[in-house]
């Protein structure tokens, strides 16, 4: 059997609840071999990010043509890229090695509120890697960012993904997370807008949210699945690490990503 193979292009999070380690976690909870570029070092836990020290856009480069060349990849996943010329530098790798399964997390702040990308840098996002994506994910906050318009429910959620598509990602998975009521995100690909539902648990450990949703779709790509199966298995797997969030450090606590092997293990922390 073939091993699926994903690689995840994303800042690092000491912490451990999103980033790059929320990636692998979620990479190998699914069943995928991962493997990562990072573009920056933040020194961060559950209350914020203290610190943040950017790789030179020559050495993420060099991570990535790394890993394609020699292991190989099926899915990318990008999350945290923090700077236009790093941007702009995955971008040229992305086209230059042929990663078509790109998953395109525009990570802009994290849940402590502070910032992870340049703000000089959205145009950069817009006009070099959209246009390379198969799935973009935006949270409410990032759309608003980069459609430059208040979303604030489902019919705002529908016209911003219209917007983003123009930019010439292939699938556009907007999360409505940060809305009241049921979870509910909607994909659009251009014709048909799909909408997928869960319960929303009321619980402040929800850190690495993001990643690890487009991580599991990354996953699911490097599997083999087409797009809206590999969202329909993401939603479903985060919906079950947030209800098994951990509650760790004094902030937001990170998501469960091995929640379905602790399940099977027997092992359960106490509230």
């Amino acid at each position: 059997m073939k091993i699926p193979r994903a690689l995840t292009i994303a800042g690092s999070d000491s912490g451990g609840g999103a980033g790059i380690q929320a990636d692998l976690k979620t990479f190998a909870a699914l069943g995928v071999f991962g493997m990562s570029a990072v573009t920056a070092l933040t020194a961060q836990n559950t209350v914020g990010v203290r610190a943040v020290w950017e790789v030179d856009p020559a050495f993420v480069s060099a991570q990535v043509r790394a890993v394609v060349e020699d292991i190989g990849v099926d899915a990318v996943k990008t999350g945290m890229l923090a700077t236009s010329a790093i941007i702009e530098q995955v971008a040229r790798d992305v086209r230059d090695l042929g990663l078509t399964r790109l998953v395109v997390d525009p990570v802009m702040v994290a849940k402590s509120g502070d910032a992870l990308l340049h703000s000089d840098a959205v145009s950069a996002l817009v006009e070099e890697l959209l246009p390379l994506a198969l799935v973009v994910t935006p949270n409410l906050h990032e759309a608003e960012a980069l459609v430059g318009f208040p979303v604030r429910n489902v019919a705002d959620m529908e016209k911003a993904a219209r917007k983003i598509k123009a930019f010439g990602p292939r699938y556009v998975v907007l999360k409505g997370g940060h809305l009241p009521g049921d979870s509910m995100d909607i994909m659009d690909d251009g014709e048909i807008v799909r909408r997928f539902r869960s319960t929303r648990y009321d619980t402040p450990h929800t850190h690495g949210t993001g990643c690890t949703f487009a991580s599991a779709i990354a996953a699911g790509l490097a599997k083999g699945l087409d797009v809206p199966s590999a969202v329909a298995q993401a939603k479903a797997y985060i919906t079950e690490a947030i209800r098994e969030a951990l509650p760790l450090g004094h902030g937001h606590g990170p998501v469960h990503h091995f929640h379905a092997l602790y399940r099977l293990a027997g092992w359960r922390f106490e509230p």
